[in-house]
């Protein structure tokens, strides 16, 4: 039994470019992740120090850092806005999935200002959007936690998530 336990036991990794520097920011990703921790889930997340040079891209260095800092075998869903819209609790049923295949380790990944590089867009499984809207990277940051710990909730049928 113990083993089936550990076979199906999902780890999912947020990981972005730029650092949450406001307290309160930092408060309210904090407290998505101890949630998903109290409902038995292993969420976290990494934060990828933003790379600034003058008049050079940027973009395929930050893409790099991220895949540095996956875990290996990730099931990679780069954050996009022009990837797949998904509801709540289909969202759910996609994480699910993809924890009673062979996916044990699925990583969000954000990219920096200029997006996301072309060896990210390559690497990544799947793509997904918080929506048509621009977002602020720390926002959509925090909105993809509450998105996953929704999702969590939804999977462990906790009272969180009201249709």
């Amino acid at each position: 039994m113990q083993a089936q336990t550990k076979k199906n036991t999902m780890r999912i990794t947020v990981c972005a470019i730029g650092r949450m520097r406001d307290k309160n920011e930092r408060a309210l990703a904090d407290d998505y992740l101890s949630r998903a921790q109290a409902l038995g889930r292993n969420l976290g997340i990494t934060d990828i120090k933003t790379i600034e040079l003058d008049a050079k891209p940027t973009r395929e260095l930050e893409g790099e850092a991220l895949l540095a800092a996956l875990p290996d075998n990730a099931f990679i869903i780069a954050m996009d806005e022009t990837g797949k819209q998904r509801p709540s609790r289909d969202l759910a049923k996609w994480l699910d999935t993809l924890k009673d295949g062979t996916h044990r380790d699925i990583a969000f990944v954000i990219g920096g200002a200029d997006g996301h590089s072309a060896a990210v867009k390559t690497k990544a499984n799947a793509t997904l959007s918080l929506g048509a809207m621009t977002w602020p990277h720390m926002l959509a940051r925090i909105m993809l936690l509450e998105q996953v710990y929704r999702a969590i909730s939804i999977l462990a049928r906790h009272p969180y998530h009201r249709d």
